[in-house]
């Protein structure tokens, strides 16, 4: 296997909104039970399933008319999804086209029963479901049944300080609930502590460049089992890859 050669698994027919096109996808997720991507095409505002068996050459729409940015799956196999136009995360059964709202719903706003245009979220195996909430420039916890959430991360205002994020996107949370964020417009990752009032830098923050330690519009993150990190780094069109102490 070519290793330094990627391999198409879904779309890779141009833009559009044909079975056989993406547009615009902003996440995925790997549905181990069905051996299938699950994919957010917000161009086409669906979120769409591609198996990953050869051969297959078109996805199925699972849910359509949703301004999907990020997805998740929780053990119970229920499908969280962010609208970043509904301002709300909803849960999903696979197969259910309407969903109940676990975050926000109240309308655009920066109350903690509202979210300011969700990206990318998380939920942790007590259901809990941390959004990244974009435009409050905060990280927001809402735990299971809750009306409102708590802010976990940033929320004072758009800034550079420790306090503050700005401009929120990847997300991803620890088994002992250490938020790791992307604070995008500051060109760093941030790492805060579970019930810490301000986060530390991680990768980045060294002003916006194509250094190794630097970024250019950073947008998701990811880990692997062995604790390295990996961040797309948009503007420089390069995945990086840090291991972290």
């Amino acid at each position: 296997m070519d290793d330094t050669k990627g391999q198409v698994v879904a779309g890779g027919n141009g833009k559009g909104n044909r079975l056989d096109q993406l547009h615009s996808p902003t996440d995925v997720l790997i549905d181990k039970e069905t051996d299938s991507l699950i994919i957010c095409d917000l161009g086409n505002q669906r979120v769409v399933r591609w198996s990953r068996r050869s051969g297959t050459t078109q996805g199925e729409i699972l849910i359509d008319n949703i301004a999907c940015w990020g997805l998740a799956m929780g053990d119970q196999r229920y499908l969280y999804i962010s609208d970043y136009e509904k301002h709300e995360v909803r849960r999903y059964q696979i197969g259910d086209k309407n969903g109940t709202i676990v975050a926000g719903g109240n309308g655009k706003g920066h109350g903690p029963n509202q979210l300011n245009s969700p990206t990318y979220i998380f939920v942790d195996q007590q259901q809990t479901v941390y959004v990244s909430d974009h435009n409050n420039n905060r990280v927001m916890k809402w735990n299971k049944g809750a009306k409102e959430g708590i802010v976990v991360a940033g929320g004072q205002g758009y800034g550079n300080a420790l306090t503050q994020l700005s401009t929120t996107f990847g997300l991803f949370v620890d088994t002992l609930g250490t938020i790791y964020v992307v604070d995008s417009s500051n060109n760093r990752v941030m790492r805060w502590p579970k019930g810490a009032k301000q986060g530390t830098v991680i990768v980045g923050g060294n002003g916006e460049g194509k250094g190794a330690n630097q970024f250019n519009y950073l947008r998701g993150l990811s880990f692997d089992q062995h604790g390295n990190l990996y961040v797309t780094d948009r503007n420089n069109s390069r995945v990086q890859r840090f291991s972290i102490e």
